[in-house]
């Protein structure tokens, strides 16, 4: 356990964890008996969450061997991942040279606005890609917040690549139709089923944590969905809670450095709703929720999001 987080959770210490091994080697399972591997955007969605998956293990492993909570630093960390989705951006590039797939940037609410970002493509499904990864292990902080976030967000991508997928549905919604998207649809799938089995031991007291290894896993795996399906704006309205974790970092250390004042309690944001008023000063108050209330919170939200997101199949 952090020193620095919320002194609630340092009852946790003990409780086992790299149960993202766990999620990974199901969603693989799954995928393998009834997901098509001779798809290519299958393949790539399969091996984009082996590796991030494999990032999260070794930094996972560090902690656990130097019995320390500090791994890979946040360089090496940064370095294996960018390193991963170079290798996806110029994929999607070397697939874009066949009749079925394009490089074509979808934009919500704006039907006939669609550029094609050619090379541009590749640093832009980087930063989609990296940001979705490290998004999603930052909201992992609580007992099963991001598991349960994870499932809705892959559950709404799973009719979203569905309909990518299929020609008519894709021509009446005004979507860019890729012939192969629609195998996606199951990876999608067994990540939904691979999540709720986890958060059937994860949900509070958790008897076991994902660790890195499946919060790298399924946010560097959300985030190659969202690229080979070409609706990566879309990803930034369904996965609007990891967002906001994520933009709550960076407000936190960047306010920090420059004024020497917090703007939350604690960050990510999830710690601020459960930080009491009278810990570390700060421009916002903290709310005093317990764990279980920022939780089913926090998933109302993503459910929200996840609405906002398909509303916008619909208003083109």
């Amino acid at each position: 356990m952090r020193e620095e987080g919320p002194s609630t959770h340092r009852a946790k210490s003990g409780t086992p964890t790299m149960g993202g091994l766990l999620i990974l080697i199901s969603i693989l399972i799954a995928t393998l008996f009834w997901g098509d591997l001779q798809n290519p955007l299958v393949l790539l969605c399969v091996v984009a969450t082996v590796l991030f998956g494999a990032i999260g293990f070794l930094d996972d492993y560090q902690k656990v061997a130097r019995r320390h909570n500090l791994g890979l630093t946040a360089k090496q960390k940064f370095a294996l991942q960018l390193g991963v989705a170079l290798v996806i951006g110029l994929v999607l590039v070397q697939l874009s040279h066949g009749e079925d797939y394009h490089l074509r940037l979808g934009i919500p609410f704006l039907k006939n606005v669609t550029p094609d970002l050619g090379w541009a493509y590749v640093p832009f499904a980087m930063i989609v890609i990296v940001g979705a990864a490290n998004a999603v292990n930052l909201t992992d902080g609580l007992d099963g917040l991001a598991i349960g976030a994870t499932g809705i967000c892959f559950a709404t991508f799973t009719g979203i690549t569905y309909i990518v997928g299929h020609a008519v549905a894709a021509s009446y919604l005004n979507v860019h139709h890729l012939a192969n998207a629609g195998e996606v649809s199951v990876f999608c799938a067994a990540v939904v089923g691979a999540s709720l089995g986890f958060l059937w031991f994860n949900c509070t007291p958790a008897q076991v944590f994902m660790g890195d290894v499946g919060s790298m896993g399924l946010g560097g795996a959300i985030g190659t969905v969202a690229v080979v399906v070409k609706q990566e704006i879309l990803l930034a309205i369904v996965g609007g809670l990891f967002v906001l974790e994520a933009l709550s970092v960076i407000i936190q250390v960047g306010s920090f450095k420059l004024t020497g004042k917090r703007v939350f309690k604690m960050a990510p944001l999830h710690h601020h709703f459960e930080a009491h008023r009278r810990d570390t000063p700060s421009l916002l108050r903290g709310h005093d929720w317990a764990e279980s209330q920022v939780v089913v919170r926090f998933w109302i939200l993503c459910i929200l999001f996840a609405l906002m997101g398909l509303s916008t199949l619909k208003v083109r």
